[in-house]
């Protein structure tokens, strides 16, 4: 059996060093493993900040030159985790300027995400419940702005031919189908 491209949530993610061992690394879906991926996560977590824009475009900058520094040394994997930062970087700005609190489900006494197929089943135990009311300045006040940062960053990121080369590279060097 080949090795599928789904990220693999099963490996013991507090001993596995991937820049030792990249053959154990997958791309998986959008932020997958974002938070797991050692020595990666602690490298480049320290550098991950949205408050303002301001503090979300020194950031995005310095996660960014982290990408590059990755290609630069072919290491994907460090490149990618970089781009996951950058993505989540993103999402979570997002998710504060839409809602007050970065809460987007309403809680209820009874949580209705039980037996929900995933994504429903992840994350907040909210998922499920109705939503919270979006914030009327959404697209315009400083979580929305420093979402923008980090969306261009991502961007650029992932439409950057090293990166796109290498992770094809990746999947053809670790038969990843």
């Amino acid at each position: 059996m080949k090795p599928s491209k789904a990220f693999n949530y099963d490996l013991d993610f507090k001993t596995v060093d991937f820049r030792r061992h990249p053959e154990l690394y997958r791309v998986g879906r959008g932020e997958q493993g974002v938070l797991l991926v050692e020595p990666y996560k602690s490298e480049i977590l320290p550098h991950w900040r949205f408050k303002t824009e301001e503090i979300a475009r020194e950031s995005a900058a310095a996660i960014y030159a982290m990408f590059e520094q990755y290609l630069q040394e072919k290491d994907f994997v460090g490149a990618d985790m970089a781009r996951k930062f950058l993505q989540m970087g993103y999402t979570r700005a997002r998710r504060y300027a839409n809602y007050k609190g970065g809460k987007k489900y309403k809680s209820e006494p009874d949580d209705n995400n039980n037996a929900l197929p995933y994504p429903y089943s992840s994350g907040s135990p909210h998922k499920g419940n109705a939503l919270n009311e979006r914030q009327a300045d959404a697209d315009t006040n400083e979580k929305a702005r420093a979402a923008a940062v980090f969306k261009e960053y991502w961007e650029r990121a992932k439409e950057n031919g090293e990166y796109r080369a290498q992770r094809a590279d990746f999947y053809l060097r670790f038969k990843i189908t």
